[in-house]
């Protein structure tokens, strides 16, 4: 059986306020119970977060915005920063301990400890920029963390996959002028943040190696599987990445109000393999998972466990790739095809 490292801590259910937020330790109380007994039969590792310090945050996010922080956390009104994205006493500690949690798995997985590592933290991280957070988000733990391996570690070739429903807007623009770190997001169009378009390439020394993948509502397993499929077997094979970070949202699950996209539990599953794959073939099995968005517990323990089987199992299957019509339609046009042979 594979060693897998998870990082979950009860201080992580700290950042909560009474009033009505999808963003809620409800979200990951249940999955922590669980996990709790699963430490008995000694499937996984458990990994101790530690709190990321300042400095390490500013790698990505200005000192400006670490005031602002520290300045709205300690005010009476949790929303005075941020309509969607409360703050309060516990909030910096947590968020903190969320980055610090991925630093600490990211450092299991390059000393050979563990094969993989998921961080089930949260607050989750990915629609932080460097001078704002929104969107539930307060720092960004998977630009933070590619951040860390390359100053760390001398990474220079981090692959980041996106496939929460939402767009990676602040990871995309941590790193919009890099090529050092490509940023590959799939996701609904229409929703929150309303960017991510195809058109949104990079610039610079970047230009290419930001690759979006917006998907219509009812978009499902079969479409994701082939517009994945064959962007990440393109792209691997050309950029050949030393490391691949997922910021794993489930909030594209067919159960989870928030979108309209028809994911099933299993497709999270059949992802997982894929990577597994590709990090086997490219950069000795370097593979993190982060935790973003999902806010139906109940498909997203679901969610999250089919992804933890599928890391565990000693084989990884290879799901067949099937061409799908609709979704043909959103490779062919793409103009990623100027950069990378899809």
């Amino acid at each position: 059986m594979n060693k897998l490292g998870l990082v979950f801590d009860n201080r992580y259910l700290h950042h909560s306020i009474s009033l009505h937020s999808s963003e809620n330790p409800e979200r990951l109380r249940s999955l922590y119970m669980h996990l709790q007994q699963k430490l008995l039969c000694d499937c996984f590792t458990h990994v101790a977060p530690r709190e990321a310090t300042d400095e390490e945050i500013t790698t990505a996010h200005s000192p400006f915005y670490m005031e602002q922080l520290r300045e709205h956390s300690v005010k009476t009104d949790p929303f005075s920063y941020d309509k969607d994205t409360y703050l309060m006493e516990e909030s910096l500690p947590a968020a903190k301990l969320a980055t610090g949690g991925c630093f600490s798995l990211a450092d299991r997985i390059m000393e050979g400890d563990i094969d993989y590592g998921f961080g089930l933290i949260r607050p989750p991280g990915h629609h932080a920029t460097p001078g704002r957070g929104m969107g539930f988000c307060i720092f960004n733990n998977v630009a933070l963390t590619a951040e860390y391996l390359r100053n760390n570690y001398g990474l220079r070739r981090i692959l980041i996959l996106d496939f929460d429903v939402h767009h990676a807007n602040g990871t995309q623009e941590i790193f919009y002028e890099s090529n050092e770190v490509m940023v590959c997001s799939i996701h609904q169009t229409g929703l929150f943040p309303f960017s991510g378009e195809q058109e949104e390439l990079g610039s610079g020394a970047g230009k290419g190696f930001s690759i979006n993948i917006p998907v219509h509502a009812q978009f499902g397993d079969s479409e994701y599987t082939y517009l994945l499929g064959r962007t990440l077997q393109g792209i691997v094979e050309q950029y050949l990445p030393q490391f691949i970070l997922v910021s794993a949202g489930f909030d594209a699950h067919k159960d989870d109000s928030i979108s309209g996209t028809e994911l099933s539990t299993d497709w999270y599953a059949n992802i997982t393999h894929i990577l597994r794959r590709h990090a086997a073939e490219s950069c000795d099995n370097r593979l993190l998972f982060i935790l973003e968005g999902g806010y139906n517990p109940l498909s997203l323990e679901e969610s999250i466990f089919a992804t933890i089987d599928a890391l565990l199992q000693d084989t990884f299957n290879r799901p067949g790739i099937l061409s799908v019509p609709r979704a043909d339609k959103i490779l062919d046009g793409h103009p990623m095809h100027q950069f990378w042979t899809i």
